[in-house]
């Protein structure tokens, strides 16, 4: 894996820690990441973000240094959580993050928030190259929750193949694609 770079903000061009040679953690492709902030950036200042699947929390990060007032990493992997505790302590970003250790498809009401951006981004197969499609069942895990504030927006990254489907009470307003990555923009029907 090679080098994780702060795209922008106030931390721009700083180096995150990852795991050398685990092919296990993925972290977002650079080209994505930039796109997904380019598109966000006027939503940044003073959000409150959530990071579900956060990996080695890059995402969330990304969004701390442009700007966003707090950020939630929720991660299952005990070593990625280390490792986001560690980016977020050498970034000097822990007094405004939160780190969770839980499995996102199982729920998310131990959140107690709501967040304006819910960014996501579930691995697409298992340890044996299953296909996973964990996006339409977190999206209404979100939803349960209340995790969504009114006017908030869920970006949801997800292979080409999966079918993504949400509840009623939400739109699919924007798609971007990247090779065989999708990034969906959803948010509620007004």
């Amino acid at each position: 894996m090679g080098e994780i770079r702060i795209i922008a903000g106030t931390h721009r061009g700083r180096t995150l820690k990852s795991f050398t040679n685990d092919l296990s953690v993925r972290p977002i492709l650079a080209r994505i990441k930039k796109s997904v902030f380019d598109i966000l950036t006027p939503r940044l200042p003073d959000a409150v973000f959530l990071d579900l699947f956060s990996g080695l929390g890059t995402v969330g990060i990304e969004a701390l240094s442009r700007g966003a007032q707090k950020a939630v990493f929720v991660e299952g992997d005990r070593r990625c959580v280390d490792m986001i505790n560690r980016n977020l302590t050498q970034l000097g970003l822990l007094d405004r993050s939160r780190v969770c250790q839980r499995n996102v498809v199982q729920g998310l009401s131990f959140l107690h928030e709501s967040f304006d951006l819910i960014f996501m981004g579930p691995p697409y197969k298992d340890e044996h190259k299953a296909p996973l499609a964990l996006t339409s069942p977190v999206i209404a895990r979100i939803i349960e929750a209340g995790a969504l504030k009114p006017g908030g927006i869920i970006i949801a990254q997800h292979h080409e193949n999966e079918t993504v489907t949400i509840p009623d009470t939400l739109y699919n307003y924007r798609n971007e694609t990247y090779g065989d990555t999708i990034v969906s923009f959803i948010r509620y029907r007004t």
